[in-house]
């Protein structure tokens, strides 16, 4: 009877009903934000006026992308050993960055002037857009699931977390390195703030790459963390913040046509752009603590699949078969092989990320 009625009530969490109480929940939370910090959402630098732009000009854009990478046949190769409820995605247009992306930068580009700090976030985000485009055009030339090689998409992803790295040394002021924490505190790191630095632009971009797996979760999850990180750096970086309104509203904007069920993925070209965006924009407002709970649901995705690849391997026995500790990783696999609904999954996964988004704001 539980077992029923559970299965019941999760049919009717449809990928539509997900997207309009995300779309309300974020534009109220939007309206809220820019009320408390005294505000008008009308205003230029404000969080609403810039999400509803970029997510109309997002959804328009992607009315005519979509059907033109279904023409050129940009279809997405499912993974054979995934699970088997993904097979009948195969052939859904991917490679949606090339939409959503652009538009959060041009918007964000033209609204603040061509700041230099939005430039510069601009800079490495496309930068990491290329490399996701790369690593899609490869999987779609070859008709295979496997892109560029991991160590070329590793080797090009240090290479521009470097370059963003320089550039924040030799313009910054020093106290960039002292990262701020809750309660006022900071924790002065000199040289090593640039390892975690290029630590955290690289592994951002994998570890909201490794979300991006199910109908409309990448998106969503990505929305609600710019919009919190946007609402936190708004009093000293309102460039920074129109940038994440920007981004908020392009992701939703995207999810207009990658909702369940989706009629686009967005690839690696979004993907991996996306988590750059975020650890850059993190970077130049001193917020990586602050990131590292709106990321929260990011990191435990990446946790998952070097847990689940470690563990088999320390029991892999004489035959060369280790033990699991899931069903499959990363953990919203888990969840599809254990029967959840990907609605339910990813309706679980909004209700995280606005827990830690507002988590966030109280203690940072």
């Amino acid at each position: 009877m539980d077992a029923k009625f559970s299965s019941s009530r999760s049919t009717k969490l449809s990928g539509t009903l997900l997207f309009i109480l995300l779309v309300t929940g974020l534009g109220a939370a939007a309206l809220f934000l820019d009320w408390a910090a005294g505000r008008s959402p009308f205003d230029l630098f404000s969080l609403t006026l810039p999400i509803w732009v970029s997510a109309v000009a997002s959804t328009a854009l992607g009315i005519w992308v979509v059907p033109m990478l279904r023409a050129l046949k940009a279809g997405q190769i499912i993974r054979e050993d995934g699970p088997q409820a993904h097979l009948k995605k195969a052939g859904t247009p991917t490679m949606g960055g090339i939409f959503f992306i652009p538009v959060a930068l041009v918007v964000a580009l033209c609204w603040s002037g061509f700041s230099t700090q939005v430039v510069a976030v601009s800079a490495l985000t496309l930068s990491y857009a290329a490399i996701g485009w790369l690593d899609d055009w490869q999987i779609i030339r070859r008709k295979s699931n496997k892109g560029i090689s991991p160590r070329t998409k590793l080797n090009l992803q240090i290479g521009f977390a470097v370059a963003f790295c320089l550039w924040l040394k030799f313009t910054q002021p020093e106290s960039i390195t002292s990262i701020a924490l809750p309660l006022g505190l900071t924790l002065p790191l000199g040289f090593i703030f640039w390892l975690l630095a290029g630590f955290v632009l690289v592994a951002e971009s994998n570890a909201t790459n490794l979300t991006d797996g199910l109908d409309g979760l990448a998106g969503g999850t990505a929305a609600i963390a710019f919009l919190g990180l946007g609402a936190l750096i708004a009093p000293n970086h309102p460039e920074l913040m129109l940038m994440c309104a920007c981004f908020s509203g392009s992701c939703l904007g995207f999810l207009v046509h990658n909702r369940n069920p989706a009629r686009v993925f967005m690839g690696d070209t979004g993907s991996l752009a996306i988590g750059g965006a975020l650890a850059a924009i993190a970077l130049l407002s001193n917020s990586l603590f602050a990131l590292l709970i709106l990321g929260g649901l990011f990191l435990v995705e990446t946790l998952s699949v070097i847990a689940q690849v470690s563990y088999y391997k320390a029991t892999k026995g004489p035959d060369g078969i280790g033990k699991r500790l899931f069903k499959m990783s990363p953990f919203h696999n888990h969840l599809v092989l254990d029967g959840w609904s990907e609605p339910r999954i990813v309706a679980l996964f909004y209700l995280v990320a606005g827990l830690l988004a507002c988590l966030t704001l109280a203690i940072c």
